[in-house]
């Protein structure tokens, strides 16, 4: 691996993210790196089944170890939605603030706002793949809180904190969050 891996992603608060959680022990390269600017398909209808396609699409082309993640916010009082949708929420090419507004529509009135955010990443390491899972569990504030972050980390309040993810330094975030777990456990299996 030689200290660097692709990371199967375009989106550069997720390659932010990663890079600040694993500390400089990898160099991670994104998409563009590689000259890959397309789109890849997420038409699976889980977590795991997005991050397999994801890693298999970009391994298939490049014939390069990588891996990829999907990340859902899965809300009990909503059936687990948005999960898999979480992205897409409010439609296609939806705003971060379109879904959380979204979100809060749909949350309105209900007094069960137990929610866990869950994150699982696929590994293709010379042709084989592994999977991680992380997840943090927390609740849906009623409003947004705080100015950092993206995605759905306004109102997310993990159990424990009084912050929302978006209200935290990023550090604090990256030590405690979903993504940080399953980054943990990707790291961990990289240094056997």
């Amino acid at each position: 691996m030689e200290g660097r891996i692709i990371f199967a992603t375009n989106n550069k608060h997720k390659l932010e993210e990663l890079s600040a959680i694993l500390e400089g022990k990898f160099k991670v390269l994104g998409l563009k790196d590689i000259g890959f600017e397309g789109e890849i398909p997420e038409t699976g209808s889980t977590l795991a089944e997005n991050a397999y396609q994801k890693s298999h699409f970009i391994y298939e082309r490049f014939g390069l170890d990588c891996f990829s993640d999907d990340t859902g916010l899965e809300v009990d009082a909503l059936g687990g939605r948005p999960g898999v949708r979480s992205a897409r929420f409010a439609g296609d090419n939806s705003s971060y603030a379109e879904n959380v507004d979204k979100l809060l529509r749909e949350l309105k009135g209900k007094k069960d706002r137990s929610a866990r955010f869950r994150t699982v990443i696929s590994l293709i390491l010379k042709g084989k793949e592994y999977q991680f899972e992380g997840s943090v569990e927390g609740s849906i504030t009623e409003e947004r809180h705080g100015e950092k972050g993206f995605g759905y980390d306004p109102v997310f309040l993990p159990d424990g904190y009084n912050q929302t993810f978006a209200e935290m330094p990023a550090s604090r975030k990256n030590k405690i969050s979903h993504r940080a777990r399953a980054v943990a456990k990707l790291v961990a299996f990289l240094k056997k």
